[in-house]
């Protein structure tokens, strides 16, 4: 199946301010992040964001909230973003069958919503150098379950350039820029 633009959304899942220094990676989540949301937003492909409990984990981080036009979150209390009106809410109205799922922690929030989007017959995609957890174990252990319900794991350079899908296309030089 391909993948394009038109009805794609992206979903940043909880990237905050207490959760990411114990993340594994932590340096290359960030840089990779920005790379595929800077890509969308070359793209036009619309971006939600969501904060788990922002009282507590505190606010998205500063480097990712700069990548998003317009700036905004949903705040949630569940593990699954679909567990939030107001997610579902956004994606429907995107119109959206394609959701390209980048945040952390990759084997529980991430994990969760991505079997909940399939779920809800949405295509999700996890961008696994985009994602993390706490260890890499955990991150392996999601990536065994993505497998095992069928949910499609990609790469921000491969997503970006399947978006773009020609060196013709007009953002094919701000892509290309980005992933190099």
């Amino acid at each position: 199946m391909r993948i394009t633009k038109e009805n794609t959304v992206g979903l940043v899942i909880d990237i905050q301010e207490r959760l990411f220094p114990v993340m594994w990676e932590k340096e290359n989540l960030l840089k990779n992040c920005a790379i595929l949301l800077n890509g969308l937003k070359e793209l036009s492909v619309p971006t939600i964001v969501t904060q788990q409990y922002t009282k507590g984990l505190g606010e998205t981080l500063p480097g990712i909230k700069t990548t998003i036009a317009d700036f905004d979150y949903v705040e949630k209390h569940d593990f699954s973003c679909c567990d939030e009106p107001k997610v579902v809410e956004k994606l429907k109205i995107s119109g959206a069958e394609n959701v390209i799922i980048c945040g952390i922690e990759s084997h529980v929030c991430v994990l969760q919503t991505a079997v909940d989007l399939k779920e809800a017959g949405l295509n999700p995609l996890v961008v696994m150098d985009c994602v993390s957890s706490r260890s890499k174990e955990s991150i392996d252990t999601a990536k065994e379950r993505f497998r095992y319900e069928g949910i499609m794991m990609t790469s921000y350079e491969s997503i970006l350039f399947e978006l773009t899908r020609t060196a013709g296309a007009p953002e094919f030089r701000a892509i290309s820029k980005l992933v190099k």
